[in-house]
């Protein structure tokens, strides 16, 4: 099967949820033998383990600079030509990473819309670059907030659209209520050029559903992680709390620095460290110099990881005993979960968004999400072997049978099959 996957890029200076999601699905593909053609959007994929064949379409400095100034009359070619230089948009690759659609309401109503003159312009190169070569089977898109393109495709090149569901509302809801409600309606309005959609759980196609009142028939298709690629944790049985995740407050790294600082002066659990990663971009370091500051009695016993990378993750895993992110909003899926039970690792998180399906019995859920709540419940686990191990073995089990490659291989192979064969 040709798979063609039309992704957004980022800055790849921190853990995006979304794009690992988009990486693990293309690489399972492909690992089942299927053809995948990876297209980015925006920003390159400098640091992905899943590298692209095709040029950057929609070059993130050039639309934007397009949507500001030159709707109504043609951007000049050496602007063009200078905004989407490789310099330019390594330069905009570090500044990436926003979490807010502030400034930007022009350009996300007109990738969901797609009905104006530059757009059109540039959804041109795209269907031009797909139409070289033979048609694909399947066009697979990350996001509704691409989904404009799926009324060109449909038009031009009548290949099946398959769309991802997962966090749009994180985007969506920080724009101006004028500006949000649109992009709503816009984006079930275009659900007609859509042949199936799929999310990565049960709790936010319950999301999407509620969102989008014309979307029917929404699959889930679980995470799936390589698991050849991540050993059983050193650490296990250790008492070792992991953060790997962006470092910023929507992700709660504070919380859980107040929750472990907690704990050190309680002095309840031995030896007890805590280890930080997944990365961060400007935007994030004010934040991540507060966390440094509420740390700094403890700093002793926390490792602070430097830098980013896809291919450290697995090493990451390895070397602790505890996952924990305590997410402040409700996300539609934890990668970092799945990742981390790959290597028998069990989880404590607050009780909300997806965590009660992800986790299940793989670790301990807590509400409020407040620091003390946080830090009973990592005192609960670490401190009873008993409940522990049967965690960490419940990690294990779901690895195996929920969140592997192969699982959802064979899920998107159903899925693709189906909308191939209109069933």
């Amino acid at each position: 099967m040709k798979v063609v996957f039309i992704i957004p890029g980022v800055g790849d200076s921190f853990y995006c949820g979304n794009c690992m999601r988009d990486n693990l699905q293309a690489s399972a593909l492909q690992k089942q033998g299927h053809e995948v053609i990876v297209i980015p959007l925006y920003l390159p994929l400098n640091k992905h383990t899943f590298q692209p064949k095709s040029p950057i379409f929609f070059p993130a400095t050039t639309y934007y600079l397009a949507q500001k100034l030159f709707k109504r009359v043609t951007m000049p070619t050496w602007l063009e030509r200078f905004t989407g230089s490789d310099s330019m948009l390594k330069m905009a690759s570090s500044m990436s990473g926003t979490t807010s659609a502030k400034g930007m309401e022009g350009m996300t109503l007109s990738m969901i819309r797609g009905n104006d003159p530059v757009f059109q312009k540039e959804v041109e190169r795209l269907i031009t670059w797909l139409s070289q070569d033979e048609k694909p089977d399947i066009i697979h898109l990350s996001s509704s907030l691409l989904i404009g393109i799926a009324k060109a495709i449909k038009e031009k090149i009548d290949t099946p659209v398959v769309c991802s569901l997962q966090d749009e509302e994180v985007w969506i809801d920080s724009m101006k209520e004028k500006y949000a409600r649109l992009a709503w309606d816009s984006i079930n309005e275009s659900l007609l050029y859509v042949d199936r959609l799929v999310t990565t759980s049960k709790f936010y196609k319950g999301i999407a559903e509620e969102r989008l009142p014309d979307a029917s028939g929404v699959e889930v298709a679980y995470p799936g992680i390589n698991l050849s690629n991540y050993k059983e944790s050193e650490a296990i049985g250790n008492n070792v709390i992991g953060y790997y995740y962006r470092l910023n407050k929507e992700n709660g790294l504070d919380i859980l620095a107040k929750a472990f600082v907690s704990l050190k002066r309680k002095n309840g659990i031995p030896d007890l460290k805590l280890k930080i990663g997944g990365g961060y971009t400007d935007h994030d370091k004010k934040f991540v110099k507060e966390v440094r500051d509420i740390l700094a009695p403890v700093m002793h016993d926390v490792e602070f990881l430097d830098g980013y990378s896809m291919a450290d993750h697995a090493t990451f895993y390895g070397s602790i005993s505890v996952i924990s992110v305590p997410l402040t909003f409700e996300e539609g899926v934890g990668l970092y979960l799945c990742e981390a039970f790959a290597s028998g690792v069990p989880a404590v998180a607050p009780a909300t968004g997806s965590f009660p399906e992800i986790i299940d019995e793989a670790g301990l859920l807590y509400k409020p999400n407040t620091p003390d709540k946080l830090a009973e419940a990592l005192e609960k686990l670490l401190n009873n072997q008993t409940l522990y191990e049967a965690a960490a073995s419940k990690a294990k089990e779901k690895a195996r049978q929920v969140y592997n490659d192969k699982v959802l291989a064979g899920k998107l192979q159903e899925i693709y099959k189906q909308t191939i064969n209109n069933d």
